[in-house]
């Protein structure tokens, strides 16, 4: 009989419910008196029962009733109680006597619950003490932070509800073991690297604008904090190299914030300063990151060695990579640039990665890399503060972050190129897009499909030339052009519904044909005998011609060469300058 399934109560020892009835000197199972008993077959015998005489009290059954018929039924007179009560456990409260069981006896927790307990206490106890260790390792990691001033040259700092401007700096200090053979030897610590990181309002895309070292610009005045708490103004000069913002005559980085500043227009929220350690701790950190050459490179400038291919670098070797500039491009710093790009897309990417985390490991070494290698502006100078920003940046994706330079082209004032100057042309348009946090990414897009609807207006049926109804208008072009064209239209292409319109009210600097879309057939025909493209093709209204019917406008710019001279398909695009993005996998020529 198993007694733990039949008849276990909450204060009951089962062995407990086992007593011996003193009429059969057989234990038998008794259940609480107030719950109904089951049905239990009595034990074996070895020799037959006598039967009980009518009427004799039978604690078993009623008068008459076998002596194995069933024990306990409900309704069954109550017996005399010459049966020992059951045992209570050790320290199990009293049943309440006969007559008064109105209310039952409160439970005891039971063991499950108990263990429950002791188990949620000693968890709170391990996060208590988890969360003890965690505020000592921030409490570490806001020691490792290093801050300086930013003079007032900033924004006072991101916000989580606007763009978020942030300056780059890597410096060419020789700080740190075995840094002794790069950069400069005995440099104060210049801005050899610089970026312009801008994240978008929505964060859902970045612009990481590089600053060429050897760019010509103008450095201004720059109040600088000492350390003794004093301020010093440090005179600005002008026609110098972009890297002597920093270091130079005792210059602060807030010196290169104020000098980005002056040059784009755009002013940082923040600044971040790294020495040659943060590359090679970095990329430890996160177990290398993977970079692709087109070609065997040996450069005993930057001691890198490697073949061409795909390559997983870091501490030393990662270094070297970003440092190495005669054996990449033309040879030159904006080269270095180029493959710098690639590096950090290849970083990004990494640090993106589910590799990275998801490795407590990585991001715990990450943490302790970049608290230690970076110096910040004092607006950043704890934990809590790089944390909020992190988090703001970890919105963008990767495919959103697009790399590129400021556009420059050689000093013209020199005779051996060794400096650059700004591109005028094209410069401003980039510094204006950041301004007014225009995408690069989206641009791009933009361009694509522009590009390909200006593709489809070339596409589909010609009418022929003799169904072309076309008036010329004279927009910029040379006096008499639109009589020469006309000339030609009708006696060479064969378009004799052709008229002249004179000038036109406005000059244009490419040729344009304007027409209904219900001539678009024509306006193929025309612009195939005229070597149109589809952005010089204008989808607008058409005008009355002398029969009353419906005619395209063809407006000669002052791209028009000539009568019959095809015009030149290609159209200058916006943004026409370098640019990548950090998904891209690119190889360093």
């Amino acid at each position: 009989m198993d007694a733990q399934g039949r008849g276990r109560a909450d204060d009951i020892d089962p062995a407990d419910q086992w007593v011996l009835n003193p009429r059969t000197g057989e234990y038998e199972l008794r259940l609480s008196p107030s719950a109904p008993q089951p049905t239990v077959p009595g034990p074996r015998r070895s020799a037959p029962r006598r039967p009980a005489a009518p009427g004799a009290d039978d604690p078993d059954g009623a008068a008459g009733a076998p002596a194995d018929a069933p024990r306990g039924r409900r309704g069954a007179p109550a017996p005399e109680r010459d049966v020992p009560p059951q045992r209570r456990r050790r320290g199990a409260p009293e049943e309440p006597p006969p007559g008064r069981r109105g209310r039952r006896p409160v439970k005891k927790k039971s063991k499950a619950r108990k263990v429950m307990l002791w188990s949620g206490g000693t968890m709170a106890f391990v996060v208590l003490g988890t969360a003890s260790a965690a505020y000592f390792y921030l409490e570490h990691l806001n020691g490792n932070i290093q801050s300086v001033s930013d003079d007032g040259a900033s924004t006072g700092g991101f916000q989580k509800d606007k763009a978020i401007n942030i300056l780059l700096i890597g410096t060419d200090k020789r700080t740190g073991a075995g840094n002794e053979s790069y950069g400069d030897s005995g440099s104060v610590g210049h801005a050899d690297t610089t970026i312009l990181l801008h994240v978008s309002k929505d964060r859902s895309n970045a612009t990481a604008l590089s600053i060429p070292r050897d760019l010509i610009v103008d450095v201004p005045d720059c109040p600088t904090t000492q350390e003794d708490g004093s301020t010093e103004v440090i005179p600005g000069t002008t026609g110098v190299r972009f890297n002597t913002s920093l270091g130079q005559d005792g210059r602060t980085p807030s010196c290169t914030v104020r000098t980005v500043t002056e040059l784009t227009g755009v002013q940082p929220d923040n600044f971040m300063v790294a020495d040659f350690n943060a590359v090679k701790t970095l990329t430890t950190a996160v177990g290398g990151v993977e970079v692709c050459l087109a070609k065997d490179i040996d450069d005993p400038d930057s001691h890198l060695k490697l073949s061409a291919g795909t390559h997983t670098i870091q501490g030393e070797q990662a270094l070297a990579f970003v440092r190495t500039r005669h054996s990449v491009g033309f040879g030159g710093d904006l080269s270095r640039i180029e493959i710098q790009q690639q590096f950090l897309s290849a970083l990004m990417r990494k640090l993106k990665s589910n590799d990275t985390l998801t490795s407590p490991s990585k991001m715990l070494k990450l943490a302790e890399a970049g608290t230690e290698a970076l110096t910040v502006d004092s607006q950043l100078d704890s934990i809590g503060k790089l944390k909020d920003l992190g988090l703001e940046l970890g919105k963008l994706n990767v495919k959103n972050l697009t790399f590129t330079t400021i556009p420059v082209v050689d000093n013209p004032e020199e005779t051996v190129k060794s400096t650059v100057v700004l591109n005028d042309s094209k410069a401003p348009e980039i510094f204006e897009m950041i301004k007014n946090d225009i995408s690069f990414t989206e641009v791009k897009q933009q361009k694509k499909e522009e590009k390909a609807a200006v593709a489809a207006r070339l596409k589909g049926t010609k009418a022929d030339a003799s169904e072309v109804r076309v008036r010329v208008l004279n927009g910029g072009a040379a006096g008499g052009a639109a009589q020469q064209e006309l000339n030609w239209l009708q006696t060479e292409a064969g378009v004799t519904k052709s008229e002249n319109g004179g000038n036109a009210g406005t000059e244009l600097s490419k040729t344009q044909l304007e027409y209904d879309p219900d001539q678009a057939d024509q306006a193929r025909r025309l612009a195939d005998l005229l070597g149109l493209s589809g952005s010089a093709m204008k989808p607008g209204e058409s005008v009355t011609n002398a029969q009353g019917l419906p005619t395209m406008t063809l407006t000669l710019g002052k791209d028009f060469k000539g009568a019959g001279v095809k015009l030149n398909a290609s159209s200058n695009t916006s943004v026409d300058v370098d640019k990548t993005t950090a998904d891209e996998v690119k190889c360093a020529k």
